[in-house]
């Protein structure tokens, strides 16, 4: 199973939303980069699902429930589908992962503006702890 960060704007599809509706296509992502990770994902992988914008701060855990799709008329673009599994018991701040040196590879520190990256075994298990 891999790791992964996605991050949503809480103010247009945060936590709450995810909740509610009991999981989302993960679509619109314009990124190339992100969108090569997107592809990368596999059923079952979980990722932690993260607010920008004025929150910055990763909220909850959510598992891949189905690999992509074509996401756009020109197959450039894929999208996921992702269910929420648990909120963490704590939020973990951006500024607590900066402060954090086992977090200092971290893709999504290292690339702010990509809105899905992977994290890695050390890494996930940082953020737990962290998290509680």
């Amino acid at each position: 199973m891999a790791r992964w960060l996605i991050k949503g704007e809480a103010s247009s599809y945060g936590w709450d939303a995810l909740v509610a509706d009991g999981g989302t296509e993960w679509d619109g992502i314009r990124n190339a980069a992100a969108a090569r990770h997107l592809r990368a994902m596999a059923v079952g992988d979980e990722a932690l699902f993260y607010h920008s914008g004025p929150d910055k701060a990763a909220v909850g855990i959510v598992r891949v429930a189905r690999t992509m799709q074509a996401d756009g008329a020109d197959g450039r673009w894929v999208s996921v589908r992702v269910e929420p599994l648990r909120p963490l018991a704590r939020l973990v701040t951006l500024a607590q992962m900066k402060a954090e040196p086992a977090l200092a590879g971290m893709a999504m520190l290292r690339q702010s503006r990509l809105s899905v990256s992977p994290v890695g075994e050390a890494e996930w298990a940082t953020v737990m702890r962290l998290a509680g």
